[in-house]
Formats: C-alpha cells, sequence, structure tokens
C-alpha cells in the first residue's frame, strides 16, 4: 500500500506519530503542499514562508539520507491531493491533527469532505498535548502529561513511493509574496532548533526566569525555541523531556528557570486547546460584550504609527522595531505592545492582531489569538492590565541601551528624558531625523481606557457573563505554582 503523509506544521522525522504510522502501514510519500492562498492572508508573511522554507531544505535532506523523497507542490490542498493520489495509486493518507487559524479549519474541512466522497482514508494523528475531539477540561492534564512522558518515538525505517519528483522549494519572491525586510531573522531547521535546546539548557537558560522580562538580557536568555516548536522542527515532547533530564541533574542555580520553561510548555498546549475547542476566537471577543468596547472602524493614523515604531512612546518604538527587524520579542514586551495598542491607542484587536501575527516568524495562532484578546481585556476573565510604556522603559530597560539602538534619533536625549523626550526642553532641535511627538498623551489615554473596560464590565449582566465564560475556560487551566504571579496574569508564550 502506498500511503501519503501530509506534513504540514510537523517539519521533521523524529518523534513524528503521523511519519511512524504510515510506515507501518506500506510505501510512504511525504509530501509538503505550499498553498499560494494561505500565503496572501492578512497574518502571514515572508519572513515566515523563509524559516518555514529552510526548514524544508532541511527535512528534504533528512528524509533523502533514508532513502525517501519529500515532495513539494503549490496549489490547492484538495486539488494537489487528488492529483497525487490518482498518479501514486494512494487510498491512505495520515497527517497530523492541525490547530492553525481558520483559514486552516476551513481547508481541512474541505479535505476531509473530499476524502469522504472519494473514499480516501485520512487519518490524523495527535503530535502534542491538544486534545480532539474534547468534551470537556476534566482531566485534560493528566492526558497532557501523560502523552509528554511517553517515549520518543524513534526515526522510523521507512519504504519509499518510487518514481516521486521532488519539486522545488521557491523563495518568498519566487510565490510573490511581500518584502518583508528581516535581516536578524532566526533561521530554520531541525539542525538550528536542535542546537538552540542544547545551548538553553546546558549554559544560556541558567537565568531564564529572572532575564526573560527584559529585550536587554531576554534575547539571550530566553530559549528561542518558538518558531521550532510552531513549524514542528522540534516536538514539543523532544523539548519537555530534554528540560526534564536536564532538571534530574539538579544544576545549581537552575532550578527556578527550568522549572519555569516546563510551565510555559505546558501552558502553551493550554492555549492551544482553548483555539482547538473555539476556532472563532480569531475574529469573535470572547466577551460578546466586548465587542462594541473599541470602535471598529480604525484609526488609521495611529496604527500606521504603532506599526512603524513611530509613536512618539520610545520604549513602545524600539520593541516594534526590533521585532520587524529580528521576527521575535520576549514576553513581556509582546504583552506591551498589544496593550499599548489596545488600551492607550484604542485600537481594535482586530485590525492590531494581524499586524503582530506577520511580524512573528513564531507565529501560532493557537498561542497568538487568545493572547491578542487577553491584552485588549476582551476575554471577560482576566483582570485588564494597561501597562505604562514610560515605567516600562525605566524598568526593563534603566541605562536606555535597548532604545537608543533602535531609536537612534534620541542619541542625545538626557537618560532622565530618554522615556519621555517630550518633557526635555531639547527635543524639538533634535538634530538629523525628528522623532515625533506622542500621538496620544499616554496617562490620560490610559485613564480613559481604564474607565471604559471597568465601566463595561459594570454594565447589567457582565458578571453573569464573566462566571459563565470563567467556567468554560479559566477553572481547567493547567498548573500554576512553577510561574510567577505576574507572568500568570501576562503570559505570552515566546519561550
Amino acid at each position: 500500500m502506498n500511503v501519503l503523509v501530509w506534513m504540514k506544521r510537523d517539519l521533521r522525522v523524529a518523534d513524528h506519530p503521523a511519519l511512524t504510522h504510515a510506515a507501518r502501514l506500506g510505501r510512504v510519500l511525504p509530501l509538503y503542499i505550499l498553498e499560494p492562498d494561505y500565503w496572501r492572508l492578512p497574518d502571514t508573511s515572508a519572513r515566515q514562508w523563509d524559516f518555514t522554507a529552510e526548514s524544508l531544505e532541511g527535512l528534504r535532506a533528512e528524509l533523502a539520507a533514508l532513502g525517501v523523497t519529500l515532495a513539494l507542490r503549490s496549489g490547492d490542498a484538495v486539488d494537489v491531493l487528488e492529483r497525487m493520489c490518482r498518479r501514486h495509486a494512494i487510498t491512505r493518507i495520515v497527517s497530523h491533527e492541525e490547530t492553525g487559524n481558520l483559514w486552516t479549519f476551513a481547508r481541512d474541512r474541505r479535505v476531509a469532505a473530499w476524502a469522504r466522497a472519494t473514499g480516501v482514508e485520512w487519518t490524523e494523528v495527535p503530535q502534542s498535548g491538544v486534545l480532539r475531539p474534547l468534551a470537556s477540561r476534566d482531566g485534560w492534564q493528566a492526558r497532557r502529561d501523560g502523552f509528554m512522558a511517553a517515549p520518543v518515538l524513534p526515526v522510523p525505517q521507512m519504504q519509499p513511493v518510487e518514481g516521486v519528483e521532488p519539486g522545488p522549494i521557491p523563495s518568498a519572491r519566487a510565490i510573490r509574496l511581500a518584502e518583508d525586510r528581516c535581516p536578524h531573522r532566526q533561521r530554520g531547521g531541525r539542525a538550528e532548533g536542535l542546537r538552540l535546546l542544547d545551548s538553553f539548557l546546558t549554559t544560556r537558560g541558567e537565568p531564564y526566569r529572572a532575564a526573560m522580562s527584559s529585550p536587554l538580557t531576554g534575547e539571550r536568555a530566553c530559549s528561542r525555541l518558538s518558531p521550532h516548536i510552531a513549524l514542528g522542527t522540534l516536538s514539543l515532547r523532544e523539548v519537555v523531556q530534554a528540560t526534564t533530564a536536564r532538571q534530574a541533574e539538579r544544576p545549581p542555580g537552575w532550578g527556578g528557570s527550568l522549572s519555569s520553561f516546563q510551565s510555559r510548555l505546558a501552558w502553551r498546549d493550554h492555549f492551544m486547546q482553548k483555539l482547538e475547542d473555539q476556532p472563532d476566537i480569531e475574529t469573535r471577543c470572547l466577551s460578546r460584550l466586548a465587542e462594541g468596547l473599541r470602535p471598529r472602524e480604525t484609526d488609521s493614523a495611529r496604527l500606521q504609527a504603532w506599526a512603524s515604531g513611530q509613536t512618539g512612546l520610545p520604549f513602545v518604538d524600539a520593541c516594534m522595531r526590533y521585532l520587524a527587524a529580528t521576527g521575535w520579542l520576549n514576553f513581556r514586551m509582546r504583552a506591551m505592545v498589544m496593550a499599548v495598542a489596545s488600551y492607550q491607542l484604542w485600537l481594535d484587536w482586530r485590525a492590531t492582531g494581524p499586524i503582530l501575527a506577520r511580524l512573528f516568524t513564531d507565529y501560532e495562532p493557537g498561542i497568538h489569538w487568545p493572547q491578542v484578546q487577553m491584552q485588549s481585556g476582551v476575554t471577560g476573565i482576566n483582570t485588564p492590565r494597561i501597562y505604562n510604556p514610560v515605567k516600562q522603559g525605566l524598568d526593563q530597560d534603566p541605562t536606555g541601551a535597548f532604545t537608543r539602538r533602535w531609536l537612534p534619533e534620541l542619541a542625545s536625549v538626557p537618560d532622565s528624558f530618554l522615556q519621555q523626550p517630550w518633557l526635555w526642553p531639547g527635543f524639538r532641535n533634535l538634530s538629523g531625523r525628528r522623532y515625533p511627538e506622542p500621538v496620544v498623551d499616554p496617562a490620560s489615554a490610559a485613564r480613559a481606557a481604564r474607565d471604559a473596560v471597568w465601566s463595561l464590565r459594570r454594565e447589567v449582566g457582565a458578571g453573569q457573563e464573566a462566571g459563565r465564560i470563567a467556567a468554560r475556560h479559566a477553572s481547567r487551566s493547567p498548573r500554576r505554582a512553577a510561574l510567577p504571579r505576574r507572568a500568570q496574569a501576562q503570559l505570552s508564550l515566546d519561550l
């Protein structure tokens, strides 16, 4: 029997349940489908494709070493699968369950309908702690932990389907993606992911718990594994078990950091399960009362200023410029830039969320959309956290090194005025390119936002709705013990 393995966000051969299952059934044909319509979506970008293409190159080399060809085809998934099944006499398709955005959810439903109509058997296999279907969260944590504790699957021995043309792995320009300069983007591929995992667990990760909040220290102290987990060059189970093995060594000074990292890995599956259970949280507020909180017609000037790092709020602008250049941002700063957009700038999360999604090389819908809603105060169950960007700059960049690096136009501003340069007497006489005055007064804008959010929550029925949402989501979340209290309230799974 010839079996097609449809590879999506699982670009590896080790600990690959779908590939292992297919190898037991017959000859294997691994396939990646480049779907042009997906790459035209507002939450996808060239930096994400570049990382994916590098990961595909690595995967192709790994499979070639095993005597198996990775096929890459471009087009609509149903059309491509139909052609491949007809050409290579395939009646079985195996893939991992995917918790993606609404577009991939709809695509998978179309593929399922096609498979039923044509008699092709499509088997979807779990690859993480996300469970499908899930009638109740009761027992979810134990089942997730059981999956993570199960043995890591070895690379399977495979017999290839003969006569498969590999097909080229095109560049972002070749598939006509918009130019997306990201000079400091992380590189894709399993080899790079393994290198990061090793360096994090042996050297870089010791100060993780204390260092992850600042963009200065988080760049090195964070694992930087998030894009590799999102694209599946590493399995989450591999990362969990490697961390567990390191914990067993009891390295002096590492206990808190390793425990915090394990908790974040568990929280990752928790948020992924939220999107699996409720796919429309990409487009609808978890709290129905919050739908009218902000105007749906976007203030385009504010949106552009925020996206380009020109709000006049230095630490926010430095973080947005850093993100544009690197494709990554540490957890607290992700929360801050989203919260400032939603509160001080009063922009709807459905306008800002796709912009951040495009900028994140590690974009994972199941993490992104629950976090975007949480930081915008529209869940009905989380206490609104309105960041003070001036205070964050003073706390997280006390020397101004990060801010000055990404805002060179403020190089001459004294330290005491750097996070509020509009108060400096010499602000209007800055040499070179002018830095904008703030688009809003951050203090008064925060007060207005706080008043609006709490006014909404005091409306008749708000309390009952919060209880309903909390009963559905919050009471069955994973263990919190290893997370700092503030991190529990503002979690952002950049790892």
